[in-house]
């Protein structure tokens, strides 16, 4: 069944007393820039409006966990990732109301979402006929947040399109059209009420995508994080020993046409799936993470898709 609006379902865009309640108190809200998806809702393709019903489910992630979620356009970046704190719509796009103006010039934190296929002429392609919703100006937007955000050192985390455009921002390229093979990535043909596949990843321990998974035990999702995983999320491998070092198994909800095809110099491959299809990255000189899945997705327990997000705001918060 296709993802209701986030402004219309309870649990993709809870109420204020909810949002304030998951929050620490007494303590600033970090604030979290997202580009906004620009393609609209009524396209045919029904991806587009999956997409768009995600990233409404994002913005109400992070302020749960107690971000301040700041919806960023092109015009909001001539203020230097300024943006306007929850100024936008249910779909993705921007509303017209005011914007915030007295909002900081900078961010403590960006979320690259989910979205259309990223123009292979970015990574020295020509296109191929598999691709969708190929938008010159969300790459262009996209880009231009991410690079500020790692001129600034500022935490980034990819999610989907957002994995896929880091490594191209760093300079790797993607599969165009992934050929179906042993394990599934996506709905094979799509089905508007089985938005995801489901598979298990194999996660790095001492990696950033291990941390944000130890901190949520996955029983129905069927990957749960186990002690010694969860020791080993908060350490470099070389600092932990014997059993403390095993892998995490985590079942994720995929959906996806595209991956990580030549992975960019300046990142490592943290995630796989059983058929080596690349499924998470970072960068191991600062915080910058990304995966090829959707946390978001709301088939997750409501503790399975809060954790990534507040061990991602957390970090956030670190000075």
């Amino acid at each position: 069944m296709q993802t209701p609006d986030a402004a219309q379902n309870p649990d993709a865009a809870p109420d204020a007393d909810a949002a304030q309640s998951a929050a620490p108190r007494d303590e600033r809200r970090p604030r979290i820039g997202i580009p906004v998806r620009l393609s609209s809702s009524a396209d045919p393709d029904p991806r587009v409006a999956k997409a768009n019903n995600l990233f409404g489910c994002i913005v109400s992630l992070i302020r749960d966990v107690g971000g301040e979620p700041v919806l960023l356009t092109a015009e909001s970046l001539e203020g230097g990732l300024s943006g306007a704190p929850n100024s936008g719509t249910a779909d993705g796009g921007t509303s017209d109301g005011d914007k915030a103006p007295n909002a900081p010039e900078a961010l403590d934190g960006v979320v690259l979402p989910g979205g259309g296929d990223v123009d292979p002429r970015l990574y020295g392609e020509e296109p191929g006929p598999a691709l969708y919703d190929v938008n010159a100006e969300q790459d262009r937007l996209d880009i231009a947040v991410a690079r500020r955000a790692l001129d600034a050192g500022t935490p980034v985390l990819g999610i989907c399109r957002g994995h896929q455009l880091l490594n191209v921002l760093y300079g790797g390229t993607l599969v165009q059209d992934m050929t179906p093979g042993t394990v599934p990535h996506r709905q094979i043909p799509a089905a508007a009420n089985r938005p995801w596949v489901w598979h298990e990843v194999t996660i790095t321990p001492g990696s950033k995508v291990a941390k944000m998974y130890a901190a949520a035990e996955n029983p129905e999702a069927g990957g749960t994080a186990s002690a010694d995983a969860g020791a080993a999320a908060g350490d470099t491998a070389g600092e932990t020993d014997g059993d403390a070092v095993r892998a995490m198994e985590v079942k994720i909800a995929s959906g996806h046409h595209q991956a990580v095809d030549r992975v960019a110099p300046g990142l490592l491959v943290t995630a796989v799936a059983d058929d080596g299809t690349v499924e998470a990255l970072e960068d191991p000189e600062r915080w910058v993470a990304s995966v090829q899945w959707h946390p978001e997705a709301l088939e997750l327990t409501e503790e399975q898709r809060l954790a990534p997000f507040r061990v991602f705001v957390e970090a956030c918060r670190t000075p």
